[in-house]
């Protein structure tokens, strides 16, 4: 994806202040001990040949997604801007809303998740709390159910709080793993090491005009994805 024509066909929206971009399955958001070019470092190179910068391209990052999800993602090409979405952010002014194909079909049509996540650097995983301990965070969550396929279930979830690996974990914790997650109990993997989660939509203000701004993030290209989209259509 590291040549401007590759970046543009994912790129969802730009002006002068925001740069919303639709991540893909595998691809790093920021750099990390693995060494592999990340989506923050590919974007300011595009940047930096589009803009005809000669230094290096600014460009700030709001929040994240798993290298093994996909979506939508908005990044800030100002330190203003930055400043302006990390507080919707921390205030929850930002809707987001996932799609999830998790394992089973007899999941509840809709549910309200409030757990307590604790992180485990160690093992890269949140572990699932029926009640707040030291250390803990509070996790809420909302799905409902869109559409029942052979095996597994089509599911839209909305957050509240952005904790890590919430959604796979609170999700997992109900007995309906996403599919091809195995750190949180699928039976199996998927051919491209991916998991079946993607930031659909994102809902925020403009951080200099205030307009409210949605933005939708087509899913990956597959058959079952498809499937999904034609049922919400």
């Amino acid at each position: 994806m590291n040549n401007i024509k590759a970046v543009k066909k994912h790129l969802i929206y730009e002006d002068n202040h925001l740069l919303v971009f639709n991540k893909q399955q595998g691809v790093l958001v920021q750099g990390d001990k693995t060494g592999d070019i990340s989506l923050l470092d590919i974007l300011k190179n595009y940047l930096k040949i589009t803009k005809k910068k000669e230094g290096n391209a600014y460009l700030g990052l709001v929040h994240r997604l798993d290298r093994t999800s996909s979506g939508v993602m908005v990044f800030a090409k100002t330190s203003k801007a930055l400043s302006r979405l990390n507080k919707q952010f921390k205030n929850r002014e930002v809707l987001k809303t996932y799609w999830a194909i998790v394992e089973g079909e007899n999941i509840p049509k809709e549910e309200k998740l409030i757990n307590w996540l604790i992180k485990k650097k160690k093992i890269n995983k949140s572990i699932v709390l029926s009640k707040e301990l030291e250390g803990s965070k509070r996790a809420i969550l909302t799905y409902k159910l869109i559409k029942k396929l052979k095996n597994y279930s089509f599911i839209e979830v909305e957050l509240e709080t952005g904790r890590h690996h919430q959604i796979r974990s609170q999700i997992a914790s109900r007995g309906f793993p996403i599919k091809g997650d195995l750190k949180y109990g699928a039976k199996r993997s998927n051919k491209n090491s991916g998991i079946y989660l993607h930031s659909r939509y994102l809902t925020l203000f403009h951080p200099i005009t205030k307009k409210k701004l949605r933005f939708v993030a087509r899913c990956p290209k597959d058959s079952l994805w498809e499937s999904c989209e034609e049922a919400n259509s």
